[in-house]
C-alpha cells in the first residue's frame, strides 16, 4: 500500500504527538486546588454580575487579570513540572484577585453591617497607581515594586479577613491604615529618590 508523502508526515506527526503525550501526562502538572480556586472565582465574579454588585466593566478588568494568570499557569507547566514556587506565585496572584473581587463587591453594596471601606480601598488604589507611576519614571526598580505590590496584597488580605466574619472594627479598620501609611511612607522615600528602603 503507497501513501503519499503528506500522508506520511500526518501519520508521523501523529505518532510522534501520542509518544510524546504519555511522559507528560506522568509530569507533575495538575494543580488541583488552584483550578478549584480560579472557579471559585469565576463564580463569584458572576455572582457579582448578575446581582449588579460588579459592573460589566470591572468584571472585563477581573477576567484579563484571570487570563493574565493562566497564561502564567500554563508557562509554568509547559516543562511537564509546576514546581513548588511557581504553584505558591499562583496561589498569590489568585489570593490578590479574590481581594479585587472582594474590593468590588464591597464597593457597590453600600454600607453593610460595617463591611464598606471606601476610604481604605481608594488609598490603596492610589498606592498602586503611585507605585506604577514610579516605575515608568524609573524611580522605582522592578524589584522594589514587586516588594511593595507583595506588601500590597498582604494588605488586602488581611482585609479579607477582617471582613470574613462580616464586620470590620473600628480598631481593624486602624491597623489597616497604620500599614497602608507606611507603605505610602516608603514609595515616598523612593520617588525622592532615598535609597534607604526597607521591609
Amino acid at each position: 500500500m503507497k501513501f503519499k508523502p503528506f500522508t506520511l508526515s500526518l501519520l508521523a506527526a501523529a505518532l510522534l504527538s501520542s509518544v510524546s503525550a504519555i511522559p507528560a501526562m506522568a509530569q507533575n502538572t495538575n494543580t488541583p486546588s488552584i483550578d478549584r480556586t480560579q472557579q471559585d472565582i469565576r463564580t463569584r465574579i458572576q455572582q457579582g454580575i448578575n446581582n449588579g454588585q460588579i459592573t460589566q466593566q470591572e468584571a472585563q478588568a477581573l477576567f484579563q487579570q484571570e487570563r493574565s494568570i493562566q497564561f502564567r499557569e500554563i508557562r509554568f507547566k509547559q516543562d511537564g513540572n509546576a514546581s513548588p514556587q511557581e504553584r505558591e506565585a499562583i496561589r498569590r496572584e489568585l489570593e490578590a484577585m479574590n481581594a479585587d473581587v472582594d474590593r468590588m463587591l464591597a464597593n457597590n453594596r453600600g454600607n453593610n453591617n460595617g463591611m464598606h471601606t471606601p476610604g481604605i480601598d481608594n488609598r490603596e488604589e492610589r498606592i498602586s497607581a503611585r507605585i506604577d507611576a514610579g516605575i515608568a519614571s524609573g524611580k522605582i526598580t522592578r524589584a522594589e515594586a514587586k516588594k511593595l505590590h507583595q506588601r500590597e496584597r498582604d494588605i488586602q488580605r488581611l482585609e479579607r479577613r477582617y471582613k470574613s466574619d462580616g464586620r470590620v472594627t473600628q480598631t481593624e479598620r486602624r491597623r489597616l491604615q497604620q500599614d497602608l501609611n507606611k507603605l505610602n511612607a516608603d514609595v515616598d522615600q523612593l520617588l525622592r529618590n532615598e535609597r534607604h528602603y526597607r521591609r
